[in-house]
């Protein structure tokens, strides 16, 4: 009798996690973005499991240099909630690169991550710097490209 080959299915003990290190500089938000989000959730890899974490550490350095098409830069607005009647929060993307532009770079990859406990332990390997410089060389990161 012959068996059939079954679907492996890896823990994140079993695959080895890897350090990325992305520049932003002149890369469009949502481009990077979705490319980040692959890389985090291990589908780049053969070994990918759905439902484990098995994707890499990513760095992303010079996020203040993103670049929005069109009219985004103008008219997007970031969403936030304080749970309060009327506690709508909007700000506006272009403020926001000014100021803390780590936060528009983590808002759109976590966006594209899974809306669960997995998504939201996937989101905190995702390391987001304004400047040029992080402080995870004792990692050794490997460039990364899209």
């Amino acid at each position: 009798m012959e068996t059939t080959p079954r679907t492996r299915f890896f823990k994140t003990e079993e695959v080895g996690q890897k350090w990325y290190v992305v520049d932003a500089t002149g890369q469009t938000l949502g481009r990077l973005a979705s490319g980040i989000a692959h890389v985090l959730r291990g589908k780049h890899k053969p070994q990918y499991t759905p439902n484990a974490d098995v994707g890499d550490f990513v760095i992303v350095v010079n996020a203040s240099q993103i670049q929005l098409t069109g009219k985004r830069l103008d008219q997007k607005e970031l969403y936030r909630n304080t749970l309060y009647p009327g506690g709508a929060r909007f700000t506006a993307v272009k403020e926001l690169l000014k100021s803390r532009p780590e936060i528009v770079v983590e808002h759109a990859v976590k966006g594209m991550l899974p809306k669960t406990r997995l998504g939201r332990r996937i989101g905190m390997k995702l390391k987001v710097y304004g400047g040029g410089d992080h402080p995870h060389t004792a990692q050794r990161p490997e460039p990364l490209k899209f």
